[in-house]
């Protein structure tokens, strides 16, 4: 793996927050000023539990939600700038979403060649319809499925066959960047190996850049080059894989880990398992200072009053907590 340095930035995310508005009074702060970089051929794992943002944080990324504040810049562009017709259909050409429900996520009403050629035809790119058929059969065969399953409907599939239909869809038109949104998580543990291989082959192949958003810690090493952990709509940490995996700095991230099954009974046996006490607070009105100070065993005084700061702790591994203050 090359050194963060010889990479090329292709997705800069700076202060990014998405607020919905439930009341008057009541703002939902789902994702609330996070700041990472995506590098070019990298797979960028975002981890942490259910509500922490993640999710919310890869469809503002997209546009797929209009930022409440801050920006991503995607080769230098401004994601979120105002833009023509032709700029958004050339930007969503380039990044492209595979989701969690890949039943939900596939119109049950199209067989499946309709759904995979639906960006080629959007973006012109099949010269004839001829074209346009091979382009699907070659997509088909791409993700193991067969040019015979272009003429069934997305009931007559298993959930790992619907997933992979799902990735041919996104690289039907060739795009740069894929954010996978738990695209696992659905599935089989049996298939989830499997299609974590696809994408990494269709990475290499393609030359492919991915958010991979996940709660599943163990998979999420297995395909990342780096992680960044979320807990309520902030950033804990960011490390490349094995410094996060070896050393986690953060307790949320050290308590996250602790609960990975290892493979090995006699460590299983000896590790110590963090327990994290108490419920994750509401976004709605998260703690003040560390939003994590409720449910750490490490809390202190200043947690309380001061929002730690975003920092590099040591070379690529940032973290957000007092515990690394100087």
């Amino acid at each position: 793996m090359n050194s963060i340095e010889e990479k090329e930035k292709l997705l800069e995310i700076k202060d990014l927050k998405k607020h919905f508005k439930l009341s008057r009074k009541q703002t939902l702060k789902a994702v609330d000023g996070i700041s990472f970089d995506i590098y070019k051929g990298e797979t960028f794992g975002l981890v942490g539990e259910s509500g922490c943002g993640k999710s919310t944080a890869g469809r503002t990324i997209m546009r797929l939600y209009e930022a409440t504040e801050g920006e991503v810049d995607f080769n230098g562009d401004n994601v979120h700038a105002k833009k023509s017709a032709k700029e958004l259909k050339s930007f969503n050409r380039n990044m492209q979403m595979i989701f969690q429900d890949p039943y939900a996520s596939l119109n049950p009403r199209m067989t499946v060649k309709d759904i995979i050629a639906e960006g080629i035809d959007i973006h012109g790119l099949a010269s004839s319809k001829d074209d346009r058929l091979n382009k699907v059969h070659a997509l088909l065969e791409i993700v193991g499925l067969n040019k015979e399953h272009g003429n069934r409907y997305p009931h007559e599939f298993s959930g790992g066959q619907r997933q992979r239909i799902g990735i041919a869809r996104a690289l039907a038109v060739s795009p740069q960047f894929i954010v996978a949104d738990e695209p696992i998580s659905a599935l089989d543990v049996s298939i989830q190996a499997q299609v974590v291989n696809i994408m990494k082959r269709l990475q290499k192949e393609r030359e492919l850049t991915y958010l991979f958003i996940a709660h599943d810690l163990s998979m999420v090493k297995h395909i990342s080059d780096r992680v960044g952990v979320m807990y309520l709509g902030k950033m804990a940490e960011v490390a490349t894989s094995d410094d996060l995996y070896a050393e986690p700095l953060h307790p949320y991230t050290q308590a996250l880990l602790s609960a990975v099954p290892i493979s090995d009974p006699e460590v299983e046996r000896t590790r110590e398992r963090i327990i994290i006490e108490g419920d994750v607070p509401s976004p709605v009105s998260p703690p003040s200072g560390c939003r994590f100070r409720t449910r750490c065993p490490h809390a202190m005084d200043i947690c309380a009053n001061v929002s730690p700061e975003w920092k590099e702790h040591k070379k690529d591994h940032w973290v957000a907590c007092h515990l690394y203050n100087e």
